[in-house]
């Protein structure tokens, strides 16, 4: 091998390895730093939104895509929380946790299904493998605040999207209950499999009565 070719070898390496630290950065600090900066814009509207709410403001109509819907209290993962946003398209999810459009909104007869990155873009869901049956998940929202119980957890076939029906796992039945569905990619950094979690509600408060003791 001559020197030119070694040469030559050598800054195509360097070159290689210099797209691979952007790529890596971009990865694990630039799409967090940008849906930090998202929540942030997305948790100020729904507090003036709480706030007219409070004054006896018209209540706001149904979100759109993007658009903030409620916060979203994990008590078992610790200080955890975030605004869930409506839609499930790649620049929804770039902002947060996203509602599936079709299913149910929080609170409402059905399902409220919500997907969530485990990995970059702030890594809402990082740690829902963490989460068993009986561990409370909150919803706050411009009413009030819901509070679920997880009933069931699961690894899935990217395929299963029965998960998403009104009645999760059974496709084609009426609902009765009011249930919530979170799912997110398995195992982290990985999309062979899905990481899904099932809840019931199990109470409903308004928003001057405070926050649910699981919040305390």
């Amino acid at each position: 091998m001559t020197r030119i070719t070694i040469r030559a070898a050598a800054e195509l390496a360097v070159t290689a390895g210099l797209v691979l630290a952007i790529f890596v950065f971009y990865l694990l600090v630039w799409t967090n730093h940008r849906t930090a900066a998202a929540q942030d814009d997305l948790r100020d509207d729904f507090q003036a939104q709480q706030k007219s709410g409070r004054d006896g403001a018209r209540k706001p109509a149904a979100p759109s895509s993007g658009e903030g819907l409620g916060i979203l209290h994990i008590p078992a993962l610790g200080d955890w929380d975030w605004v869930v946003v409506e839609g499930v398209d790649d620049e929804d999810l770039s902002r947060g946790p996203g509602h599936f459009p079709e299913t149910a909104l929080p609170g409402e007869v059905g399902n409220f299904a919500v997907a969530g990155h485990r990995a970059t873009h702030g890594e809402p869901f990082a740690d829902l493998d963490r989460l068993k049956e009986g561990d409370p998940i909150v919803v706050e929202t411009v009413d009030g605040w819901l509070v679920y119980d997880v009933t069931w957890v699961r690894i899935l076939s990217p395929s299963a999207t029965e998960v998403l029906a009104p009645v999760a796992g059974h496709p084609g039945e009426k609902a009765k209950q009011r249930t919530m569905t979170l799912v997110t990619c398995h195992p982290r950094w990985s999309s062979s499999e899905r990481l899904v979690v099932g809840a019931q509600l199990v109470e409903r408060r308004a928003a001057d009565a405070g926050p649910p003791a699981e919040l305390a």
